[in-house]
């Protein structure tokens, strides 16, 4: 930006909002058009305020600029913002959405019946607004819960800004808090970190600092180490190393190495770490763990041990002579490996199937089901997503849930009505797609099998981990205290797909099976010299090339899977081309959280949900705005889920996503980018992952070099865990 000289002079303005050309609620930067008394054309202002809505009234100070692409500006360094006081105002303000319940034709009606009375009405007779047509009880607590929320969150932002630290998540403090929000925030502000979805532990030490908390308290190291930790948490690791707890922090909290044991030491008395010695290259060595992860892989343990106590109640079964049987049922004639692996299973109280794709898990989990309903047993199937849990239910014939909704778990409580007091009532629980199960999950699944049950684990160990911590499904294997039947051999029927057979050539280390000019496959290599070629390949080929050739809709049947966030080949920058050349004209829109949404999106929910039922990775599909109750209307596989906007933070664009979150999913299309510009990513397990989520079509879109390094890097899982060391005890 270049300024005139002449131009600038300090100067005061104030006028009324009316429109917000752009926000960043982050950091409250803002560009407004502003209707200003002395002059005939809209004034642009730019400024910061965390909180703005069109028809507010604005006082500010600040220095008329001259920008050489913009023009003059009005340079705000201090504004205010004043609620409207003229009916104009009051009407674009109501209007905006900044009041649950209260949408454009809502608002023109308030006004028409109150006019300039009309907040107060709100705040101090909302009893009049029923007399109005439409408005019944139901709206009216909506509307008076939303001017209050409305007016919490301003009180709570004023306090926020004038500590100097700007934040879109005031109204999720509140929402927690509700009227203890300043308190709490006053009495600790590293509570936010835990407590509030959004807030981590920066922002949490910035405002405690800006608070007058001082840099070497104990609060602040104790909140820094048990940050830490998380953050080796938030990698996948369930436990870390003393010296490595202690170099994190040091780099975190910037204070002494004494000081961060201190805080570890008071942190363990407090029961928030739980100290272990463990053996590390022939050297003792103390390990830490959160309270959490340590009470779940220690009750894996103990629940394995439980079931495995016990007989399965068909353990007189005459397995062998019964697979004839069970072959003229399925109408699949079995091959010996399958005929051992269905023998083992039945035979045994848990037992783990692994094997990657074409290998007959699914024809084997079939087989087993037949025998163990001869015995009229009561069975229940899972998975860890819905659409992992669909898929089951349609290979199979049965009802499969998804294991969230099988624990009956409970937003009141944040915890599952069913563990070992109220444990399922099954005599066989069948769990696919194991290998995204992560260490909590699995420890409350197996906290509900009741003694008697048997526990079938189906995965494909080689894919990516679970997405939250551990690695439980190598972990059970590595451990040999279950029954564990790998499936190798690739059957006639899937050799011919070359998905399936690149999939284990990738698996193998080996480069993939090169297409013949002309012939007609399910997997295509694209090979490109730049990331501007793959970016523009990737966008011809979605949007037009197979649409085209194969039919696929480009929005609910093809999926681009890519590596990273960042970058124009991350989850950012090619959701906004994709979406605007696959919805274009989508209507309504609305800006949220750096997103624009729009009716007909594609969208990924980023976080576990209990409340609604939704989950980390779920995709669905906008459906239509609730503009009174500033509502989004979200299909997920045929059910509508109701977000508010301020809760759109859960959700991103899904026209790409990452490989990781495409865990448990197929899709029938699936494009891949891989450039070198992936380099940290670039392993045998990702691109394995993503290529064995396309059921139709995969096109590999990429730089050869790339391809070839994720092909040939098998970086060994390092995950940090004490699982497979817990069940090596209980095997021995």
């Amino acid at each position: 930006m270049s300024d005139s000289p002449h131009e600038e002079r300090s100067s005061t303005l104030h006028g009324s909002i009316e429109r917000i050309t752009f926000h960043n609620p982050e950091n409250g930067f803002c560009v407004l058009k502003v209707k200003v008394p002395t002059k005939e054309e809209l004034v642009v202002v730019v400024g910061n305020a965390h909180l703005i809505t069109p028809g507010e009234y604005i006082e500010c100070s600040g220095q008329w600029i001259y920008d050489r692409q913009f023009g003059q500006q009005f340079k705000a360094e201090e504004l205010k913002l004043i609620p409207p006081t003229h009916v104009e105002g009051m009407e674009k303000y109501l209007a905006s959405g900044v009041v649950k319940g209260i949408g454009p034709s809502t608002a023109k009606l308030l006004i028409e019946s109150f006019g300039s009375d009309v907040f107060q009405i709100i705040e101090k007779a909302p009893q009049k607004l029923l007399e109005l047509p439409g408005i019944g009880a139901k709206k009216l607590e909506m509307i008076t819960t939303g001017w209050d929320e409305q007016m919490r969150v301003r009180e709570i932002m004023v306090f926020l800004q004038s500590h100097g630290l700007g934040t879109a998540r005031a109204l999720r403090i509140y929402k927690t808090y509700g009227d203890q929000a300043l308190l709490r925030v006053k009495e600790n502000p590293y509570r936010l970190a835990l407590d509030i979805q959004g807030i981590g532990f920066k922002t949490a030490d910035e405002l405690a600092l800006k608070m007058g908390v001082p840099r070497d308290s104990i609060q602040r190291a104790q909140a820094g180490v048990r940050h830490a930790l998380q953050e080796c948490c938030a990698q996948g690791h369930c436990i870390v190393s003393q010296k490595n707890l202690v170099q994190h922090s040091i780099k975190l909290l910037e204070i002494s190495e004494e000081q961060v044991n201190h805080a570890i030491s008071q942190e363990v008395v407090a029961g928030n770490l739980i100290a272990e010695e463990v053996d590390d290259h022939d050297a003792r060595e103390t390990h830490y763990m959160l309270p959490n992860f340590y009470q779940a892989e220690c009750g894996i343990k103990l629940h394995f041990q439980r079931l495995l106590c016990e007989k399965t109640r068909w353990a007189d079964m005459d397995v062998e002579s019964a697979l004839p049987w069970v072959e003229n049922r399925t109408g699949i004639a079995l091959s010996d490996s399958q005929k051992q692996a269905v023998i083992s299973a039945v035979k045994s109280k848990i037992t783990v199937i692994t094997g990657g794709p074409g290998v007959g898990k699914t024809t084997i989990v079939n087989s087993i089901l037949q025998l163990i309903r001869t015995k009229s047993a009561s069975i229940t199937l899972c998975a860890p997503t819905g659409r992992a849990a669909k898929r089951l239910s349609e290979a199979t014939g049965l009802e499969a849930k998804t294991i969230h909704r099988l624990l009956e778990y409970d937003p009141g409580t944040r915890d599952f009505k069913r563990e070992i007091v109220n444990p399922l009532e099954a005599d066989l629980v069948v769990v696919d797609e194991a290998s995204m199960i992560d260490v909590l999950l699995m420890y409350h699944l197996v906290k509900a099998i009741p003694s008697t049950c048997s526990l079938i684990l189906v995965g494909d160990v080689d894919q990516l981990p679970s997405v939250g911590p551990g690695n439980v499904l190598a972990d059970i294997i590595q451990s040999n205290t279950v029954k564990v039947v790998r499936l190798t051999e690739i059957f006639r029927q899937a050799a011919s797909s070359k998905i399936i057979l690149n999939s284990h050539r990738i698996n193998q280390g080996e480069m993939l099976i090169e297409n013949q000019e002309g012939e007609e496959t399910d997997f295509y290599s694209i090979y490109a010299e730049s990331s501007a070629e793959i970016h523009a390949k990737l966008l011809t080929i979605v949007t037009q090339r197979i649409p085209t050739r194969f039919g696929f809709d480009p929005i609910r049947q093809i999926q681009v899977l890519t590596p990273m966030h960042r970058g124009d080949l991350g989850v950012r920058g090619l959701n906004q081309d994709l979406q605007a050349r696959l919805n274009p004209s989508g209507e309504p829109r609305i800006h949220r959280f750096g997103w624009t949404f729009a009716c007909g999106d594609k969208v990924l929910q980023t976080i576990n949900n209990y409340e609604k039922e939704v989950f980390n990775g779920d995709i669905g599909y906008i459906s239509h705005f609730k503009l009174d109750e500033q509502e989004i209307m979200i299909d997920f596989d045929g059910r509508l889920v109701a977000y508010r906007y301020d809760e759109l933070d859960e959700i991103v664009l899904a026209y790409a996503t990452t490989i990781h979150k495409s865990q448990g999913s197929e899709y029938p299309a699936v494009v891949i980018p891989l450039s070198m510009q992936h380099y940290t990513m670039l392993q045998r397990n990702l691109i394995y992952t993503a290529v064995t989520r396309g059921k139709k079509l995969v096109v590999l879109i990429g730089q050869q070099k790339a391809i070839t390094m994720a092909i040939q890097n098998y970086t060994a899982n390092q995950r940090l865990t004490r699982l497979r060391e817990r069940l090596l005890k209980l095997a021995e």
